[in-house]
């Protein structure tokens, strides 16, 4: 066990790294704080991967033309793509997945509030393209200049993938919203249902978030989460003003002084509610996600059974040829 001088010096040099934007590899020394930090980001940001995939899933068969059958399908296959990365960045930081799999499971582990929402017609799912990728590119991209080298690697694929995803979205709303009435309304009426969630994807005010000081200094995060909201909205409302509808915010106003888009505030009541597994879906996304697992369990076995026996033919020829 090290001395506390021999820690701190440790976690001086480790430090000197960090503001020396060195990328942080899973054999290097780290303190354990910041271990355990991304532990719980990357994670959360899987899970998030993973149940994302759930309000979008079943409008696969009810996409409206095989195009965007297709287009949905790919998308949903890159979620869950996403969550196998994320999953096995965590893995080099020391992780199991399968503790990280029963937190989620039990409840325990937490993923982003948005997907707690249901997806109630097909402009929902323009509206989580828009809107909800459109928020999660303007968090991950930064996250591609992240401290810990294989969570950044991880992250520029996922961002290249995110942004397809982002267009597609508004694609769907922009092609509703020139429709007929029925459709700009379907498109209007989502926007107001998917847009204060979309904010909240950001997470609480600087002045109430735990962790972005540290993660800040560690170079895990490069941008506050009032930085990223604000940034998200600049961008967001000219989109929405093009495509005709209305975001459903009576103080959304362009600030000529700042620069910035001036908005309402936001009702936090209703994230922490939703964080605390309150949300209007959060019960229902934990069981299909338990379910699913459940009945994978049989794939997990055959994977596990073709690799032991792969092994094993490997050390006979192994075998054969020393003899």
């Amino acid at each position: 066990m090290k001395a506390p001088a021999d820690y701190a010096h440790l976690e001086d040099q480790f430090q000197a790294r960090i503001d020396a934007e060195e990328k942080i590899e899973p054999k290097d020394w780290m303190p354990d704080k910041y271990r355990k930090t991304l532990i719980r980001q990357i994670s959360q940001h899987a899970h998030s991967e993973i149940v994302g995939m759930l309000p979008e899933g079943n409008w696969v068969t009810r996409a409206p033309s095989l195009r965007r059958k297709v287009a949905l399908l790919a998308k949903v296959q890159d979620e869950a793509g996403h969550g196998l990365y994320l999953y096995g960045a965590a893995e080099t930081l020391g992780a199991e997945r399968d503790d990280l799999l029963d937190e989620l499971h039990t409840g325990n582990a937490k993923y982003s509030s948005i997907f707690n929402y249901p997806t109630l017609s097909w402009a929902d799912i323009g509206a989580i393209g828009w809107l909800v990728d459109g928020a999660a590119i303007m968090n991950q991209v930064p996250l591609c200049r992240c401290s810990y080298g294989p969570y950044a690697r991880a992250m520029v694929r996922v961002c290249k993938e995110e942004s397809f995803h982002q267009r597609q979205g508004y694609e769907i709303m922009l092609t509703l919203a020139r429709g007929t009435e029925a459709q700009k309304k379907m498109a209007q009426d989502a926007l107001n249902r998917w847009w204060w969630p979309s904010l909240m994807m950001f997470g609480p005010n600087d002045a109430e978030s735990k962790h972005t000081a540290q993660s800040m200094a560690w170079k895990i995060k490069r941008f506050t989460n009032d930085e990223l909201r604000q940034r998200f909205v600049d961008i967001t409302a000219p989109q929405a003003e093009f495509i005709g509808l209305t975001i459903p915010d009576e103080h959304l106003k362009y600030n000529e002084e700042t620069g910035h888009y001036d908005f309402g505030p936001i009702n936090w009541d209703e994230f922490w509610q939703v964080v605390s597994g309150e949300g209007p879906c959060n019960r229902q996304r934990l069981k299909a996600r338990r379910r699913a697992h459940e009945e994978g369990q049989w794939v997990r076995d055959a994977a596990l059974a073709h690799a032991e026996k792969r092994r094993q033919r490997q050390a006979a020829k192994k075998d054969q040829k020393v003899a």
